[in-house]
C-alpha cells in the first residue's frame, strides 16, 4: 500500500474513533471543513453557553474524508463541508434532517507563495513558468479546494502544463505548511487560510471571478443525530448575527440567501 494511502486510511480511522467516543457522551459531534476550524471553535463556545450544554466535539478535515467517515457509519450530528456537492448525496439518500440544510458562508481561492519569495507570480497563468516547479493543492479526490484549483487551472488554459508540477496535500492547512516551509513554490488555498498565516505566506493572486464554482459552505444536521437539540443550537449559533460576525472576522463572506 502506498504511503499516502496509509496516511489517508489512518486519518479516516482516527476520525471514526474520535467521533464514536464523542457520540458515547452527551456531546454533539460536528464534522467540518478544515478551513472552518478557527471560527467554529469560537462558535462552539457561543452555542454551548447559549444552550447550557458542553462544547461540541469537532472533527476537522478535508470535506471528502469527512463524508467518507459519515458514509462509513461515523456518528456525526452536524456536517459543514466546503462544497454543496458533499451534501448532495446525503440529501438524496434521505440522510439529512429535513429542512436543516442551509448556506453558511462564502470564500475565495488565492494563490500563495512563501513570504520570503523574491519574485511572486503575477497570476495563475504564470504557474507555467519553469521557476515554479512545485505547486501544492488539496487532493481533488478528497477536498473541494483541490477541485476548485483544477477548475481555475482549466479556466486559465494551463491544466496540462501544471499537472506534472502538482503536489497533493490532505487539506488546506497542509498546503499552507508546504508553502510556509518553502517545500513548494506556490499553493492554492482559501483566502481565509492565507489570512491566518499572513506572516508565513503572501497572496500572489486571487482567482478571477467565474474561474471556478462559487465557494459556498453549507451546514446540515444528520438524520441519525442523537443530539438533535444541541445540533440545532450549534447551527442556530453559526447562523446568528454573532456567529456571522465571528466568521467574518476570519475572512468569510456573508452567506447567500438561505436555501
Amino acid at each position: 500500500m502506498k504511503k499516502t494511502a496509509v496516511i489517508t486510511l489512518a486519518a479516516l480511522l482516527g476520525g471514526l474513533v474520535s467521533c464514536t467516543a464523542a457520540a458515547a457522551s452527551d456531546t454533539v459531534v460536528v464534522s467540518a471543513a478544515m478551513s472552518l476550524k478557527d471560527g467554529f471553535v469560537e462558535i462552539g463556545t457561543l452555542a454551548a453557553a447559549a444552550a447550557g450544554s458542553p462544547p461540541p466535539a469537532f472533527n476537522f478535515g478535508a470535506s471528502g474524508d469527512l463524508l467518507a467517515q459519515i458514509n462509513g457509519g461515523a456518528p456525526v450530528d452536524v456536517f459543514a463541508p466546503a462544497a454543496a456537492k458533499d451534501l448532495d448525496g446525503l440529501e438524496a439518500a434521505g440522510l439529512l434532517q429535513p429542512g436543516t440544510r442551509v448556506d453558511l458562508a462564502g470564500n475565495e481561492l488565492v494563490l500563495v507563495v512563501p513570504f520570503s519569495a523574491s519574485a511572486a507570480p503575477g497570476g495563475f497563468a504564470d504557474l507555467v513558468q519553469g521557476r515554479l516547479a512545485r505547486i501544492a493543492i488539496v487532493n481533488p479526490k478528497t477536498g473541494p479546494a483541490g477541485r476548485y484549483a483544477e477548475e481555475i487551472f482549466a479556466s486559465a488554459g494551463i491544466a496540462a502544463s501544471v499537472r506534472p508540477k502538482l503536489v497533493f496535500a490532505e487539506n488546506v492547512r497542509q498546503v499552507l505548511d508546504y508553502v510556509a516551509r518553502g517545500e513548494v513554490d506556490a499553493g492554492v488555498v482559501y483566502a481565509t487560510d492565507a489570512a491566518a498565516r499572513s506572516l508565513d505566506v503572501k497572496v500572489a493572486a486571487i482567482a478571477p471571478a467565474g474561474s471556478h464554482t462559487p465557494v459556498i459552505y453549507q451546514i446540515a444536521i444528520l438524520k441519525a443525530s442523537t443530539h438533535l437539540e444541541a445540533a440545532k443550537a450549534f447551527v442556530a449559533a453559526a447562523r446568528s448575527a454573532a456567529g456571522e460576525a465571528i466568521l467574518a472576522r476570519y475572512g468569510f463572506k456573508a452567506a447567500p440567501a438561505a436555501r
